[in-house]
């Protein structure tokens, strides 16, 4: 239901944005008005940041009838979680709501609007509703205008530093500059810098959580893809639905959407090796137990909602293991399912060989799969008899067969974008079968 509305939506937003994109001549005011506190400031003079910001006719009309409305419902939106950013984020409209269920939001788009824009109307737009959380998408615009990577780079670290000097421990979603073409004055070359130093930005603010929407959408060349970015610019009905998708998770994992308890039950002669609260029965490779607690010590996998979530790291190749405490020596069947974020890189461990478990279309290496759902839940099954190893993806092989060792533990790896765990459960096998 959620997802037919996001297609419906799309179509509907893609023409609002097109319209926009317009811009028709407004016809002239019969008096003068006194000037708009929430107009655009007529010089660069005094502003904070560095780079463009756009003056067109059409921009600066926009900038003020959108910040007008919204100081006339800033009440309302108090609390909200924030979509801030240019058209992207203008084209969800006010159906952020009906999206994303059970979750209080507010659309702080504007059509054209740059990282330095972004910063001037900081505080009047988004910090004075206080916020739970920002969803944050800008930048396309200021590679238009010819701006460096490292200005808009500058400028994303002055947002973030405002965002924090409100609130330490309020969540930033940073999502990557989407891909576009050279086309349009955005070649990939130059979006994948600005999207490196953002991640390089964001290492030591734990608030902050990056989803990769540029792996999401870009095709093999780094270019939007004409299927769901008919422009080269903006996402059309799939596009948003995609987008919607991949958000949805993070939000769990942060505590800002609303879960449902998993009434999952094992088949008979499965044994659950994951009680869904904590972590008993689960610890190092050293044999540190972690029995009753919802986070390793690193931080890199946490106990919610019923499930084993790798967080976004927040560096590169962000690499930690965690281990049942029991070693399985019999055959055995294991039965989990995982979904993975935008290009998530994780690993599932057997014995002690690790079979890649992934966002496998974007990150490979199954990359030909054809059960594989992404951004959905996904069951792996191994077997392993004699010695051997043999698993699956949705019943799709991914190795036939691969040695293990006579026993061991069952582990999960942490690397990059976030991974969810679940149901995970083993029986043992008879010799004979």
């Amino acid at each position: 239901m959620k997802l037919r509305a996001s297609f419906v939506l799309g179509g509907l937003l893609a023409l609002s944005c097109l319209s926009l994109r317009a811009q028709p001549a407004a016809a002239p005011a019969a008096t003068p008005t006194a000037p708009s506190r929430f107009q655009l400031p007529a010089t660069d003079d005094g502003l904070p940041g560095a780079g463009p910001i756009r003056r067109y006719e059409w921009f600066q009309k926009l900038w003020t009838e959108r910040r007008t409305q919204w100081a006339a419902q800033a009440t309302r939106d108090q609390g909200a979680v924030v979509f801030l950013g240019d058209s992207i984020t203008q084209g969800w409209g006010t159906s952020l709501n009906a999206l994303f269920l059970g979750i209080k939001t507010a659309n702080r788009g504007i059509s054209g609007d740059t990282t330095r824009g972004v910063l001037i109307r900081l505080q009047e737009d988004v910090i004075s509703l206080n916020p739970r959380a920002v969803v944050l998408l800008i930048g396309t615009n200021d590679l238009e205008e010819q701006a460096e990577p490292e200005t808009i780079g500058a400028n994303l670290k002055l947002i973030l530093d405002a965002l924090k000097a409100h609130n330490a421990t309020m969540p930033i979603v940073l999502c990557n500059v989407f891909p576009s073409a050279e086309a349009k004055k955005r070649p990939a070359a130059q979006i994948k810098k600005i999207n490196q130093l953002y991640f390089a930005a964001i290492k030591d603010r734990p608030q902050v959580t990056v989803l990769d929407t540029w792996s999401l959408f870009a095709d093999v060349k780094g270019d939007a893809k004409p299927d769901e970015f008919p422009d080269l610019l903006h996402p059309n009905a799939a596009g948003y639905a995609r987008w919607t998708m991949a958000l949805r998770p993070v939000f769990e994992q942060l505590g800002l959407a609303p879960t449902w308890a998993d009434d999952f039950v094992p088949e008979p002669g499965f044994k659950s090796l994951f009680n869904g609260r904590d972590f008993t029965g689960w610890g190092t490779a050293d044999g540190a137990a972690f029995d009753g607690k919802t986070e390793s010590g690193d931080g890199r996998f946490i106990v919610r909602n019923g499930r084993i979530v790798v967080p976004a790291s927040r560096q590169e190749r962000a690499f930690a293991r965690l281990w049942t405490t029991q070693k399985f020596p019999r055959d055995f069947e294991l039965k989990l399912e995982f979904r993975a974020g935008p290009n998530a890189d994780s690993g599932l461990f057997v014995r002690e060989p690790q079979l890649q478990v992934r966002d496998y279309l974007i990150a490979g290496p199954y990359a030909a799969l054809k059960n594989y759902r992404p951004l959905e839940w996904n069951e792996i099954v191994v077997t392993v008899k004699g010695g051997l190893a043999h698993a699956t993806c949705n019943g799709e092989v991914l190795n036939d067969a691969f040695v293990v060792p006579a026993t061991g533990a069952i582990g999960l790896e942490s690397d990059r974008g976030q991974m969810e765990y679940r149901r995970i459960r083993l029986r043992e096998l008879p010799a004979s079968q």
